[in-house]
């Protein structure tokens, strides 16, 4: 490491490990106990101001770590082997100097990650781990300073940063040939995980959890039928970024990729309550459709992901217009068997919605994004962390799943 304002933009591997949390004490209290083995990470502060902004995380012991950078938004990400959280309530919120915020989870199977949020172009000036000694824990340190766009963007190319274009050009895997008699394939997407909460309640309650626990309940359903192939994209608090949600479904040969989510409205009343099903479009139906593309489709950025670049918006908006119209006709046949399926009281509206959600973009899968209700409503979120409730709204997607193939099933095979 070069001294001064040396540059840490390639992986840095240290013996530490960082942990920290954005408003998501909920997360760390609901992690199990960590095993005596396993490494803990129990306090991290911020200190300086915008000339120097310092970040230091408290850790029970040694731990490889690898620190990068991304822009657009600008962040530094700290990844490290799979940690026991276990914070003081309501890190993360601080706001000081270069930074804005910083959140913490599973990023994938035995791998934590770190996202710290900053608020302009910058360096990393320093990147260093203290040894534990008898009077304090592990220290990792991470020192921030500013800079202009151009330095951050040269520094950026200069590490060999990973180019979102190259993993796009990556060879796409051909589904699974089916023998004839095989079942449909139902892929369920349960949305956020991990280090990407999603939204939250007042009350802490987030929205990864309770679309995980909805997820299982439905394929449990399907399951039961004996009709289906069904699979999770993740069955636990794991963070999959949209594009491997997509190739997922698309690896298993999916006749129907259904994205639970739930929805918040910070900016109107509380009154907003009931499902809404979405599917995709290049234009938005409403504002509020729109609204929410944009903040589901900002997952992999909260995640520490690098977001695609317009060319590859504009390479997915070909492919939906040559290859997706048929695909597009069949996920508004499963949408409207949604929501006929529902009485009014279940839904927020009847009105099919529809916007560009990434999560969507599978040109050859019928897809839908279900929003089971409004984490800001707290009907809506007593609702969601019902088992009764969640029983009774997955046995109504049951029973549209199961028209919609007997629609198909009816004119060919699906």
């Amino acid at each position: 490491m070069r001294s001064g304002h040396a540059l840490l933009w390639a992986t840095l591997s240290c013996a530490s490990l960082l942990a920290l949390l954005l408003a998501g004490a909920a997360m760390a209290a609901e992690e199990a106990p960590a095993s005596p083995h396993q490494t803990i990470a129990n306090d991290a502060r911020l200190a300086g101001d915008r000339a120097r902004t310092r970040f230091i995380a408290d850790l029970s012991k040694k731990v490889e770590v690898s620190v990068f950078a991304l822009g657009d938004p600008y962040r530094v990400i700290v990844d490290l082997p799979e940690v026991s959280f276990q914070m003081p309530p309501g890190l993360g919120t601080e706001r000081r100097g270069l930074v804005t915020g910083y959140r913490f989870g599973l990023f994938a199977p035995g791998k934590s990650r770190i996202v710290i949020d900053v608020s302009g172009p910058f360096l990393v000036d320093k990147a260093f781990v203290l040894e534990p000694r008898p009077d304090q824990p592990a220290r990792l340190v991470v020192d921030l300073v500013p800079t202009d766009r151009a330095t951050f963007l040269a520094k950026l190319r200069e590490a060999g940063a990973k180019s979102h274009a190259s993993e796009a050009s990556a060879p796409q895997a051909d589904p699974p040939a089916k023998p004839p008699n095989a079942k449909p394939v139902v892929v369920l997407d349960p949305g956020h995980g991990g280090v990407d909460p999603g939204t939250s309640s007042a009350s802490g309650t987030t929205e990864k959890d309770v679309v995980l626990a909805f997820a299982k309940t439905l394929k449990q359903r399907l399951e039961a039928k004996g009709q289906y192939d069904v699979y999770l994209t993740r069955d636990d608090d794991t963070f999959l970024a949209l594009r491997e949600r997509v190739e997922f479904a698309q690896e298993k040969g999916a006749n129907l990729f259904v994205s639970i989510h739930a929805d918040y409205f910070p900016k109107q009343t509380a009154d907003a309550t009931g499902a809404t099903v979405y599917t995709l479009s290049e234009q938005a139906s409403d504002d509020e459709a729109k609204e929410l593309a944009a903040k589901e489709n900002f997952s992999d950025a909260i995640a520490g992901v690098d977001l695609p670049r317009d060319s590859d918006e504009v390479v997915a908006n070909i492919l939906i217009d040559l290859a997706q119209r048929e695909t597009q006709n069949r996920s508004l046949i499963f949408a409207r068997s949604i929501v006929g399926g529902m009485s009014a009281a279940d839904l927020h509206t009847k009105s099919l919605k529809s916007a560009g959600f990434r999560v969507l973009k599978a040109p050859d899968v019928p897809s839908v994004l279900l929003e089971l209700g409004f984490l800001s409503n707290p009907d809506d979120e007593k609702r969601l962390t019902s088992d009764t409730w969640r029983g009774t709204m997955a046995d109504k997607v049951a029973a549209a799943i199961d028209g919609y193939f007997a629609k198909r099933v009816a004119r060919m095979p699906f």
